[in-house]
């Protein structure tokens, strides 16, 4: 029996979180792996992750897979 093919990108148990300062307060701001941005609960700033190479990228799938809404967020094309 074949096993379905999950991006593990995709897989919720699979987040993580990290602190990232705020450009304008220095507050620090959860942002988690499958964000890109977070507004900073004190000044309301935005503030990015920086983003290594993923997926996203390179993989012609990717738009199928994550959704267009979350490949179109993740290219920085919608705000």
């Amino acid at each position: 029996m074949a096993q379905e093919f999950r991006c593990p990108g995709n897989i919720q148990q699979n987040l993580t979180a990290e602190i990232h300062p705020c450009s304008k307060c220095g507050y620090g701001v959860e942002i988690f792996s499958d964000e890109v941005r977070r507004r900073c609960p004190k000044c309301k700033t935005m503030v990015f992750r920086e983003r290594m190479p993923s997926c996203i990228d390179w993989c012609p799938a990717a738009k199928e897979c994550v959704g267009e809404k979350k490949w179109k967020e993740l290219k920085g094309t919608q705000p």
